[in-house]
């Protein structure tokens, strides 16, 4: 009988490794893309022609700033977790569910390179 495997190979890691990094890239680009607009749009909103539409605008603005604000929370923690994931394959500890110990399935973590439980222990939360 063959013994159950409890972690991924160097090999496998670095399969891995590249897909998160390409991941990372790729949410770096797009968080820095919110904050330019975040940025553009602090900068006199609007394009300053015409003020009688201003209260109607205001509104919107706020809700567009408040929805930048939160994509770029999210993006930024998206990142802090691949990073954590880059962490975990350097101490080899990649892929091993933090709630049951087990193998992460490699399908799942092709899917979501930053997990750290299988979905049986996510459901049981």
């Amino acid at each position: 009988m063959e013994k159950e495997k409890t972690r991924y190979n160097d090999e496998e890691l670095q399969e891995f490794r590249e897909i998160i990094l390409k991941k990372m890239e790729i949410a770096k680009d797009e968080f820095k893309t919110i904050q330019n607009n975040l940025k553009d749009g602090n900068q006199g909103g609007g394009d300053g022609t015409n003020n009688n539409y201003l209260t109607l605008d205001d509104g919107a603005d706020t809700f567009e700033k408040e929805n930048l604000n939160q994509l770029a929370a999210h993006q930024l923690k998206f990142i802090k977790n691949l990073e954590a994931a880059i962490v975990r394959i350097e101490n080899k500890t990649y892929g091993i569910c933090k709630t049951s110990g087990k193998l992460i399935p490699k399908e799942r973590l092709r899917a979501v390179p930053h997990t750290t439980q299988t979905i049986e222990a996510k459901l049981k939360r």
